[in-house]
């Protein structure tokens, strides 16, 4: 656990350290100060975000929430415990490191003029807006330094003001809010009134920290910020506890029931019961609080337990295969059409996908009072993703499964005995045939449900295809499967829609932009194509970018696979007059099951040119060539698992990538770099150790030595016992000795993502030097795997132009 004190102490040091650059024949440990790159980089990362977009229930109100550029690295040092494979906030208890919303602005849909609310907190921390069903209210969590407040707008009044004003919200859950049905009410998962003071650790042990196993098969991934001694356990306790509260229409709050370990809570759509789920001791010092015993309940607005749904032991004996389940009820929700139904999911299999079963899960329902029999639903030959309702008579339920990536979605009649009927069956990573997501409205009674329209669903999709993205809407006839295209995003633009005003009536909000057009909401009629009618404005955020051009290109590996990648050249580049260029190649290997997915394109080539300060497109600024998103995939056809191949795909992929920008004429062949973060630093020093095409590579936050992830890493079921000689040839540490291409580590000092301890790349590092390599490690502290402080992000691009500049740009 890093203490405030220790945070404080390391900045501090950070900031005295004496400036120096390491030269090529130095080694050893380095002293530096945070470094600037040059004022055109700066100005990329000092642009603010795009801004957020909540629609209203009813359509008649946009929240449009803008949020900061970068917070400084004195906000990443604020006081951080972690737990149970959470990093929070102990001073407010919330999540570490919050991203908040700092602008609220509200437009009337109808007209797009402004709607002024007085009463904002004068410094605004925003969590989690939540609206109203009747969308006259929007609750949200006001962050301040020692509590995080509940707010409440009211946007007819045109006034905002604290909610229930001791109620301090506990979000280290996540959203603690949840409107009642007859929009007065808030209810609110709050810090317990009485909590008292956090738990003293004793300067003196009791005893070891014993953990044990007898025979019992436990195996877990590799995971962060677990548990570790009974003071760990009294925190977790103390942090994660938390009390419902409901809030009445003139901020009274009132707790119901008693303080305990809520992991979630959620209203009856007739908000008359509260679905409950308490974490259960004995905890685990192996894995995360996602796998701790719990138990879910139903109870009464008063507290009562009126039914126990599932009591859940301690779940860290899971398979490691993927779509692994308890055999306890899971995924328990409320049927949002009816008054008070359960839905949940029972594994039929042990939980276990690698035994042979025709039924996997099957799904129940049971309605208040809770006295009868589950009412069996449908039995699925792979997992349960997901119901949506309509009606006694009209549902949709989603199935999956990772091993073969099927997906069938079924329609059901909930309160009758008709027979199931398959709406649709396809190859989930089959992106080009993705018939998109159903759209859902408001009933009668504003609870939201499937929209169906005389036999018909609508559909969303982002419209994936050999040209790119082209967002649609669709209308399709669920007895026949056949489909109509409503709407379909068209060049120059890229649109998408955000929200659905009136979608009988065709009228939607859509998010719209260019390749020099910044990204703006706008009111859309599909049935009239001249109907376009802007509710923002939003200038170029860095306007100095705008000559950058982008380029979405296509080519072939040497065994005929279609790949592509993102070009971006310099402002006024002529390749004629200026010839090829050094180039940066950026990718993230995946997986596939087919060459056809494999071979499929992401992205449009019409989205805004937001120059990125955390993929390498700011280097075209430098004047590189940058192959941003180079597909890089790793493929397994019949039998054969995709990472049987891995090394040879990735030097079939690299080769592929070189060789189109130097066809392309833009591409020095000579002069090309390689890189990528977490699973792509992985990808490139593992190309950097088994070929010799590039001249460097940067490596942010990677796993390079696969026997630190034993119980299996990535898309990689297999474990280390499975197939040793995979672990070892799949790992570049063991292949240190290879790597003499110069290579940039970073890394977050307080990684937390699973298997990427910073204790990878400086192990890494200390054997590449050690075997007389070229290498850099630079540690950033405080960040976490993805860099997050303003003076980190600057000091990283700074160190990428160097590194790229003296062992790319600049080689004779």
């Amino acid at each position: 656990m890093l203490t405030q004190f220790v945070r404080g102490v390391a900045l501090a040091l950070l900031l005295v350290a004496p400036s120096a650059f390491i030269q090529p024949a130095h080694a050893g440990q380095v002293d530096l100060n945070y470094q600037v790159p040059s004022q055109e980089l700066v100005n990329i990362a000092d642009a603010a975000p795009a801004p957020s977009a909540y629609v209203a229930p009813g359509g008649k109100v946009l929240l449009v929430a803008g949020r900061p550029a970068l917070p400084s690295i004195a906000d990443l040092a604020a006081p951080e415990y972690r737990l149970a494979g959470r990093r929070i906030n102990p001073a407010n208890n919330t999540t570490s490191q919050s991203r908040y919303v700092n602008e609220f602005s509200f437009i009337n849909i109808a007209d797009g003029s402004n709607i002024d609310v007085r009463g904002l907190p004068r410094d605004l921390k925003a969590l989690y807006p939540t609206w109203s069903s009747d969308g006259r209210y929007l609750a949200f969590v006001q962050l301040e330094e020692n509590e995080a407040q509940v707010w409440r707008v009211d946007v007819e009044r045109g006034r905002a003001k604290r909610f229930g004003r001791k109620v301090k919200a506990n979000t280290v859950w996540g959203n603690p809010l949840q409107w009642a049905n007859d929009n007065q009410t808030l209810y609110v998962l709050a810090v317990p009134k009485n909590r008292g003071a956090e738990p003293k650790q004793s300067a003196v042990p009791a005893g070891p920290v014993i953990t044990e196993s007898r025979g019992r098969v436990a195996p877990a991934r590799t995971y962060q910020d677990l548990l570790s001694n009974e003071h760990d356990e009294a925190l977790f306790d103390h942090y994660f506890s938390g009390e419902v509260t409901r809030i009445n229409a003139r901020g009274r709050a009132k707790a119901i029931g008693k303080p305990a370990v809520y992991s979630g809570f959620s209203l009856s759509p007739n908000s008359e019961l509260l679905l409950v789920t308490t974490i259960q001791k004995p905890y685990s010092y192996a894995v995360p609080r996602s796998r701790f015993a719990r138990k879910t309940e139903v109870w009464n607005l008063a507290g009562d337990v009126q039914y126990l749904v599932a009591d859940q032991p301690l779940a860290d004996n899971l398979p490691i295969a993927f779509d692994a389940a308890v055999t306890s009820p899971r995924l328990i929700s409320w049927r949002a059409d009816a008054d008070a139904t359960l839905i949940w999911a029972v594994a039929q299999d042990g939980g276990n996908p690698r035994t042979p079963a025709d039924i996997r899960d099957s799904v129940y329902q049971l309605s208040a009072p809770f006295t009868a029999e589950p009412k069996k639903l449908i039995d699925l030959g792979s997992r349960y993703r997901g119901f949506l309702a309509h009606s006694g008579e009209l549902a949709l339920v989603t199935e999956r499964f990772w091993s073969d990536r099927s997906e069938k979605v079924w329609r059901i009649s909930p309160d009758t005995d008709a027979k199931p009927e398959l709406v649709w069956e396809r190859s989930y990573e089959n992106t080009y045939t993705d018939p998109g997501t159903p759209l859902m409205t408001r009933n009668a009674d504003r609870r939201r449900v499937l929209l169906v329209d005389n036999g018909h669903i609508m559909l969303t999709g982002k419209g994936a295809s050999d040209e790119g993205d082209r967002p649609f809407i669709d209308r399709r006839n669920l007895a026949t499967g056949e489909t109509e295209r409503l709407w379909q995003s068209q060049a120059p633009y890229y649109e998408q829609p955000v929200s659905a005003l009136n979608a009988l009536e065709g009228l939607f909000i859509t998010r719209r932009e260019a390749i020099n057009t910044p990204p703006d909401l706008y009111v859309r009629d599909i049935n009239n194509a001249d109907s376009l009618r802007a509710l923002t404005e939003t200038a170029h955020p860095m306007p100095e970018t705008v000559n950058i051009t982008r380029e979405l290109i296509h080519y072939k590996r040497e065994d005929g696979l279609p790949m592509s990648a993102t070009l971006f050249l310099p402002a006024g580049y002529d390749k004629e007059r200026d010839g090829p260029l050094p180039t940066i190649v950026w990718a993230y290997p995946r997986e596939y099951r087919s060459n056809a997915a494999a071979a499929q394109v992401s992205g449009s080539p019409y989205t805004f040119n937001r120059i990125s300060y955390w993929r390498p497109q700011f280097l075209a600024t430098q004047g590189y060539a940058v192959m941003d998103n180079a597909t890089m995939p790793i493929v397994g056809l019949g039998d054969e698992l995709p990472n049987d191949t891995f090394i040879e795909q990735l030097e079939m992929n690299s080769r592929a990538v070189i060789k189109a920008g130097a066809d392309l004429g833009v591409t020095d062949p000579n002069r090309v770099a390689i890189g990528g973060h977490s699973y792509g630093a992985f990808m490139t020093a593992n190309v950097l150790a088994h070929t010799d095409l590039f001249k460097a590579g940067i490596a942010r936050s990677g796993a390079y030595n696969r026997s630190l992830t034993p119980f299996g890493f990535q898309r990689e079921e297999r474990t280390v016992w499975d197939d040793s000689s995979l672990y070892i040839r799949m790992s570049p540490f063991f292949a240190a000795d290879k790597i003499k291409t110069p290579l940039l580590l970073i890394h977050g000092s307080d990684d937390n993502n699973s298997g990427t301890f910073p204790m990878q790349s400086e192990r890494l590092y200390h054997a590449v030097k050690g075997l007389g390599g070229t290498t850099r490690l630079v540690m950033l502290p405080l960040e976490s795997h993805g860099y997050r402080a303003r003076e980190s992000i600057l000091h990283m691009m700074w160190e990428t132009v160097e590194w790229l500049d003296e062992f790319v740009k600049n080689i004779e």
